[in-house]
């Protein structure tokens, strides 16, 4: 999508993403855009986006509720993984997106859904409450 077009009427909100709270945790400004963009969209309160592993902590701490979370896995050279590790630790389901392959992905998140960007909304609704 060209960022200096109009974006098109949303889509109708999908039950699977309504109410719930999505935490964006990406740091490329047009692509958090995208995202936060699509799911509202299908209907989600976006939390966010937040561009560094600090910011998506303090979100975390300071939401009342996260549903569920999208997290890049570079955040401006860092890796998003304590990000994950808390998130994991509240029981809060997340993909990762990525263009990285799996193998750059440590083992101990091997049962989490990569989604390629650019992200589609849908297929991480049905990822994460599927």
């Amino acid at each position: 999508m060209r960022h200096n077009q109009a974006r098109p009427a949303r889509p109708r909100p999908v039950s699977s993403l309504r109410d719930k709270r999505i935490l964006v945790v990406e740091d490329e400004y047009h692509i958090a855009d995208d995202v936060a963009f699509e799911l509202r969209g299908l209907g989600a309160e976006v939390v966010g986006p937040v561009p560094t592993v600090d910011e998506g902590l303090a979100a975390l701490d300071a939401e009342r509720a996260i549903d569920g979370a999208v997290l890049d896995v570079n955040l401006r050279g860092k890796p998003v993984f304590p990000l994950a590790d808390a998130l994991r630790a509240r029981g809060v389901p997340f993909v990762f997106s990525t263009g990285y392959d799996r193998r750059f992905i440590p083992s101990v998140y091997d049962g989490v859904v990569l989604c390629e960007k650019p992200v589609d909304a849908r297929a991480l609704a049905a990822t994460l409450f599927g």
